[in-house]
């Protein structure tokens, strides 16, 4: 029996496994060492989540890949009724908006402080959309992930308040649509943005897709 299934394991074996039995080979896999060979169980059970992970030629998948992945968070027509919806995509929290016929999604908990910026308010600033954080205030563009402030020349009271970024703050995500459904996936953008620190660890906000 153990002669078997260690035939079983060999790459040449799995190559030639029918399609229509690849995803349940390594779950009948782990369960018969469970039934007769209990102690070889871990090691089965990390050579068949290798096995899951490789694409059916073969291939490893890149993690980085299913990280990149688009991940569908809801239908089309719930999104317009509500204006707003929570996910979590690839373990990240995120909110997605819904605001003059245009789609946003960036980090759920704001950048300053960690606030919920998915019961927070959406003004326009200097003619820029902008989810306004509940906690504290700061003023987020949709579209960038900006944080606007207002300046004041101290030296010229007189002198009209002027709004200024901060930069982008705030990290955005990418919404599409296919078939009613919206997608979301992440940002891969290389700079470091304030919101990560929130969106990771243990600032949660919600605890499973909207």
């Amino acid at each position: 029996m153990l002669k078997c299934f260690r035939n079983c394991l060999r790459p040449s074996s799995l190559s030639t496994i029918p399609l229509q039995y690849e995803i349940l080979f390594p779950q009948l896999m782990s369960s018969l060492v469970h039934l007769h060979f209990w102690h070889f169980s871990s090691t089965v059970i990390s050579v068949t989540s290798f096995y899951l992970s490789m694409n059916l030629d073969g291939s490893a998948q890149d993690p980085e890949e299913r990280e990149g992945s688009s991940v569908c968070v809801g239908r089309e027509d719930d999104i317009k009724k509500s204006e707003r919806m929570t996910a979590v995509v690839h373990d990240r929290e995120v909110v997605i908006f819904y605001h003059r016929g245009e789609y946003h999604a960036m980090d759920i908990r704001c950048y300053h402080s960690g606030g919920p910026l998915h019961l927070g308010d959406i003004e326009d600033f200097d003619g820029r959309p902008c989810i306004v954080c509940p906690w504290h205030k700061y003023k987020i563009t949709l579209a960038t992930g900006e944080s606007l402030y207002q300046s004041i020349n101290p030296k010229d009271p007189s002198a009209k308040p002027k709004w200024c970024s901060k930069g982008i703050k705030q990290r955005i995500h990418t919404v599409t649509v296919d078939s009613g459904n919206i997608y979301v996936t992440l940002s891969n953008e290389p700079f470091k943005c304030d919101s990560d620190f929130y969106a990771t660890g243990d600032f949660k906000v919600i605890k499973s897709s909207s």
